[in-house]
């Protein structure tokens, strides 16, 4: 559940482009299997029955995913290019410092445009609801497994 407006998905550039990305694959790869099924045998044959249950399950499975790309598309926004740099906020860039000295930086997106291996994190994560409302030289305390960790907020773009 996002805390935003429901009617509507905020989405970074990037994310925006994979979205369109992967909706283009999908009308592909859904003409392709439509094709694949035109074109296939219409034989009594057990195996080419099984072969065409099977393509047609595969053709639902696109036009199902493929529906859900089109809606959230239809549904989706970029994030404002200008906002208030002085918070946290869905779309902000942040630099934070442990510790030890490591800097990391994470980009707050919602939670469908997640990837923390790719450096965004979900608004809705528990750093991601640490950071909202935050300003820079606040500390953010997580705690991680058994450990109580704390990052110092360093920068916010």
């Amino acid at each position: 559940m996002t805390h935003l407006n429901k009617d509507y998905i905020l989405l970074s550039k990037k994310g925006m482009k994979e979205l369109r990305k992967r909706t283009a694959q999908l009308e592909h790869d859904q003409k392709a299997a439509i094709q694949a099924l035109r074109e296939m045998d219409k034989g009594s044959a057990h195996e080419e029955r099984l072969e065409h249950i099977e393509r047609l399950s595969y053709l639902e499975s696109i036009e199902s995913e493929l529906a859900d790309k089109r809606m959230l598309l239809a549904s989706a926004k970029l994030l404002p290019s200008k906002r208030t740099r002085l918070k946290v906020a869905i779309g902000s860039v942040v630099d934070l410092i442990d510790q030890q000295g490591r800097l990391f930086r994470y980009t707050i997106v919602d939670s469908f445009e997640a990837n923390p291996s790719d450096g965004r994190i979900s608004v809705e994560s528990p750093l991601g609801r640490n950071l909202l409302g935050k300003t820079i030289k606040d500390t953010i305390d997580l705690a991680t497994g058994k450990q109580q960790r704390s990052l110092q907020l360093v920068r916010i773009q």
